[in-house]
């Protein structure tokens, strides 16, 4: 137990360890190879009451804290951070809005349904044109009686094309962030369609797609909270996002250093285990070192959110700090394993590939820093 876990945290974290290392560090180089996500993975959570923790009980949730939101993105993101991706969009991104600023009949139609695993979430915020900047987005919804007629391209959509239901962000009003409504928008609508399906790098274990709206005709009741207050919702649940993203970082970057330090041990040249040289054994102490301060910056914004403390801050730092982190540590085991690390059917390559969207997705380290900069008092 540490400053920032509780007897109960340490005990979830033990139950979520055994379920992913029976079901999914089985599966996880497979659908990586794939590049499917394994939907028995988010049904089996389902069952066990392990998806959307943070929900009260009432809609099939836990209700869990945010501690617990960072265990379970660390235990995921050690075996398959592809997977965690597309649990993370389903589990939060894409319900909380509904649960924080949605009618009282949109939560009882969807939060119970993907609590359980029987619905599937995403949500649509990226435009080919607009990544960071969301307030340029361009996809509409015109008012016509009591409907909306979505008209748009979306981009980069987690999900995208195995969601039962899909949260929109559209343009309602003029440009800015005052024109930016939110609307749920089930898949079986006329109008949408799944344009294609996106080839990753990394996170191939995730589903992420090209989504399209044609005159995609939405019900009044599908408008998410008040009329132009999409684009403020959104940033309400960013800094979740952000620390949520930070522990997959942990969990990843956990899975690589375990994986260098047993191969430094194992292996051996020279008649010696390479261990025992002082570049490879340094090597390792940094990439622990590195971790240790990541945690460190991802626990304490996480215990900030979670007892009502503003950390915007403390939450950039540690979405910046562990993205920059995991990239250097997966390719540092990489570099331990030499010419096994570079196969593809080693682990620590997959580790290595998850890895490169974390500066990028979810706000890349540019934006962070810039985030950082402005609370600090750098930007005037």
């Amino acid at each position: 137990m540490s400053l920032y876990f509780t007897e109960d945290h340490e005990l979830f974290r033990r139950e979520y360890r055994r379920f992913v290392e029976n079901e999914v560090v089985p599966i996880a180089a497979e659908v990586d190879g794939a590049g499917e996500f394994p939907l028995q993975v988010l049904r089996s959570l389902g069952k066990q009451g392990y998806l959307c923790i943070q929900l009260p009980e009432r809609y099939g949730g836990a209700s869990g804290d945010v501690m617990m939101l960072v265990v379970a993105a660390e235990e995921m993101g050690r075996a398959s951070s592809g997977i965690d991706a597309s649990l993370l969009v389903h589990s939060i991104i894409s319900v909380n809005p509904i649960y924080r600023f949605g009618s009282d009949e949109q939560r009882e139609r969807y939060l119970p349904g993907a609590a359980a695993g029987r619905l599937i979430g995403a949500i649509a915020m990226t435009e080919p044109d607009a990544g960071s900047d969301l307030a340029s987005i361009r996809t509409t919804a015109r008012a016509d009686g009591d409907s909306y007629v979505l008209n748009g391209t979306k981009m980069f959509i987690t999900n995208g094309s195995i969601a039962d239901f899909i949260v929109v962000a559209a343009r309602t009003g003029p440009a800015g962030h005052r024109g930016i409504s939110l609307f749920i928008v089930d898949t079986d609508r006329p109008g949408f369609q799944v344009a294609r399906r996106l080839d990753k790098l990394g996170w191939r274990a995730s589903d992420t797609a090209e989504l399209v709206f044609e005159d995609c005709v939405v019900p009044a009741n599908s408008l998410i909270g008040e009329l132009g207050r999409g684009f403020y919702y959104l940033m309400e649940n960013l800094n979740l996002e952000r620390i949520v993203m930070a522990a997959d970082c942990l969990g990843l970057a956990r899975a690589a250093i375990d994986q260098a330090k047993q191969y430094a041990l194992d292996r051996k040249q020279f008649g010696r285990p390479i261990a025992a040289f002082q570049d490879i054994r340094f090597m390792v102490v940094d990439m622990e070192s590195s971790l240790r301060a990541a945690e460190l910056l991802t626990y304490d914004a996480a215990w900030k959110l979670q007892s009502g403390v503003d950390c915007t801050l403390e939450a950039s730092m540690a979405r910046y700090v562990a993205g920059e982190m995991v990239n250097r540590v997966t390719g540092d085991a990489i570099q331990i394993h030499g010419g096994y690390g570079f196969m593809m059917e080693s682990d620590v390559q997959r580790f290595y590939r998850d890895a490169r969207v974390m500066t990028i997705g979810g706000g890349t380290s540019q934006i962070q820093k810039e985030v950082i900069a402005k609370r600090l008092g750098l930007v005037v």
